[in-house]
C-alpha cells in the first residue's frame, strides 16, 4: 500500500498542487501575465491544423476536379474557415476564455452543459479515432504489424499523445515549435519531388480530374468541412493570445494559410501518386523517404491529438466546474484508448462526421451573440449571474442545426434523404443560427419578451 507521502505525491501528479491554480485557467480569464506572441498561438494553432485527414480530403478534391479547379474551391473554402475561425479566435483573446466558457455567456450555465456535451465528446471520439492512423503505420515500419503489436502502440502513442496536453499549453507550445517547422519543410520537399516525378507545374495544372464525380459546391464543403468543427474550440488556445488582433491573425494563419497548404500538399501527392490517395506516410515512401514519412506522420498526428485531449479536459473542466483539467484529459484519454483498443474506429467516424454538421452552429451562435448583439462587451466571469438557460440561443443553435441537416441531406445519422437546401451545410448552419440569434436577440431579449440580458446577468 502507498504511503502517505506516495499518496501526496500521486495527487499532485493527476491533480496539480492543490493550494496552486491550473496553470492553464480552464475555469477562469487567463490572466494578462499569462499572455503569449503571435508566433506561439500561431505554431499551437497550425499544429492542430496539421493534419494527416486534410491531405487525403485534398487529394479527394483534387482527383475529383483537376488541379486547378481545386484551388478555386480551396480558395473560397480555405476564405470561410479562415474568417470563421480566426472570429473566433479574436472573441477568445478578447476575453481570455475557451469555448465552452464562453458558453455560459450565451446559452446560460445549464446550456453550456450541451457544448460540454458536443465539444468535448466529439474529441474524445476523434482522439481514440486518430490513434491506430499513427500506431499501424509505426508498425508496418518496423515489420511488427500483428495485433498485438498494434494494440501495445495504440497504448503507448496515446500516452505520448496524452502527455503535452496534460502539460497544458506549455507543452503543447514545445511540441508544436518543434513538429510544425519539421512538417513546413517535409511538405515542401515532397511537393518540390512530386512536380519534378510529374514533369513540372504545367502538366500538374492541366488535371480535368473525373467529370460529374463531385460538384464545386461538394468540393467547397469538403474544405470547410476538413476542420470548421475543430476551428470551433481554436478559442482554447486562442485566448492566450497578448491581444485581440494577434488571436485573430493567429487563427487565420493556421486555418485559412496552413490549411490550405496541408490541402494543397494532399492535392499533389494524391495527383502524382494516385495510389497513394495522398497519405503522408504513402507519398513520401513511393519518393523513397519512408523513414522521413513516418517521423512526419508521428508528428502531424501528435500535434492535432493533443489538442484534442486538451479540448476534452476543458471541456470537462467546464461542466463539473473544477479548476483543474488534468484528471479530464486522463479520463477522456483513457475512454479514446480505450475505444482504439476495441477497434470501433470504423463505427465512430460516422457519427464524428454527422456530429461535425451540428457543431458549427455553436460557433455561429456565439459570434452573433458576442460580437454582433454586445460588440465583446463581456464581463467577468465572477460578477455576472449567468441565466439557467438562454431561450433565444438555443433556439437559434437548433435551426442552425435544422438548416445544416437540411443542406447536408442527412438529418438522421446514417438515413440519407434528399439535400433539400443548396450550398454548403457548415456555413448554411452557420448563417442561419446567427440570424436567428440577433434577430431573436434584438426582437425577443431586448424588449423582454423572452429572458433577460444585460451587463449583469446573461
Amino acid at each position: 500500500m502507498a504511503s502517505g507521502t506516495d499518496q501526496s505525491w500521486i495527487r499532485t501528479v493527476i491533480f496539480g498542487k492543490e493550494n496552486l491554480p491550473d496553470p492553464d485557467w480552464p475555469t477562469d480569464h487567463v490572466p494578462d501575465g499569462e499572455r503569449r506572441s503571435l508566433l506561439s498561438i500561431s505554431a499551437v494553432l497550425l499544429g492542430f491544423v496539421f493534419f494527416a485527414g486534410t491531405l487525403w480530403s485534398g487529394a479527394e478534391v483534387g482527383a475529383a476536379l483537376g488541379f486547378g479547379s481545386m484551388l478555386t474551391a480551396l480558395a473560397v473554402g480555405s476564405a470561410i474557415l479562415g474568417i470563421y475561425v480566426a472570429t473566433l479566435c479574436a472573441i477568445g483573446a478578447q476575453t481570455g476564455l475557451t469555448t465552452v466558457l464562453l458558453s455560459r455567456y450565451t446559452f446560460g450555465r445549464l446550456g453550456a452543459k450541451w457544448a460540454d456535451l458536443l465539444l468535448g465528446g466529439t474529441q474524445v471520439g476523434w482522439f481514440g479515432v486518430t490513434i491506430p492512423l499513427v500506431a499501424i503505420p509505426t508498425a508496418k515500419f518496423f515489420g511488427v504489424n500483428t495485433p498485438t503489436w498494434v494494440s501495445a502502440l495504440i497504448l503507448l502513442w496515446g500516452l505520448f499523445h496524452l502527455a503535452t496536453a496534460y502539460f497544458g499549453y506549455e507543452g503543447m507550445e514545445k511540441l508544436s515549435l518543434v513538429a510544425v517547422p519539421v512538417l513546413v519543410v517535409v511538405g515542401v520537399l515532397s511537393i518540390g519531388i512530386a512536380l519534378q516525378d510529374a514533369g513540372g507545374l504545367g502538366g500538374l495544372m492541366e488535371t480535368t480530374g473525373s467529370a460529374g464525380s463531385m460538384t464545386f459546391g461538394a468540393a467547397v464543403t469538403i474544405v470547410v468541412g476538413t476542420f470548421i468543427s475543430g476551428g470551433t474550440q481554436a478559442p482554447n488556445w486562442a485566448r492566450f493570445a497578448s491581444s485581440r488582433r494577434t488571436g485573430f491573425w493567429a487563427g487565420l494563419i493556421a486555418f485559412l494559410i496552413g490549411n490550405s497548404f496541408l490541402f494543397v500538399s494532399g492535392a499533389v501527392g494524391g495527383a502524382v501518386y494516385a495510389d497513394t490517395g495522398g497519405d503522408l506516410y504513402e507519398v513520401l515512401a513511393v519518393q523513397g523517404l519512408a523513414a522521413v514519412g513516418l517521423i512526419a506522420l508521428i508528428l502531424n498526428i501528435w500535434t492535432t491529438n493533443d489538442n484534442a485531449a486538451y479540448a476534452f479536459g476543458v471541456a470537462g473542466s467546464e461542466a463539473f466546474d473544477y479548476d483543474r483539467k488534468r484528471p479530464f484529459v486522463l479520463a477522456g484519454g483513457a475512454i479514446g484508448i480505450a475505444l482504439a483498443l476495441f477497434g470501433v474506429a470504423n463505427l465512430l467516424i460516422p457519427w464524428l462526421s454527422t456530429l461535425g454538421q451540428y457543431v458549427p452552429p455553436l460557433g455561429g451562435v456565439l459570434i452573433a451573440d458576442l460580437l454582433l448583439c454586445w460588440r465583446l462587451n463581456i464581463p467577468r466571469m465572477e460578477s455576472v449571474d449567468f441565466a439557467s438557460v438562454r431561450v433565444v440561443p438555443v433556439v437559434a443553435y437548433v435551426l442552425g442545426c435544422v438548416v445544416a441537416a437540411l443542406t447536408a441531406g442527412a438529418v438522421i445519422p446514417g438515413v440519407g434523404a434528399p439535400q433539400l437546401i443548396p450550398g454548403i451545410a457548415a456555413l448554411n448552419g452557420i448563417i442561419a443560427a446567427m440570424v436567428v440569434q440577433v434577430v431573436g436577440h434584438y426582437g425577443l431579449e431586448r424588449p423582454g419578451i423572452v429572458g433577460t440580458h444585460d451587463s449583469e446577468t446573461f
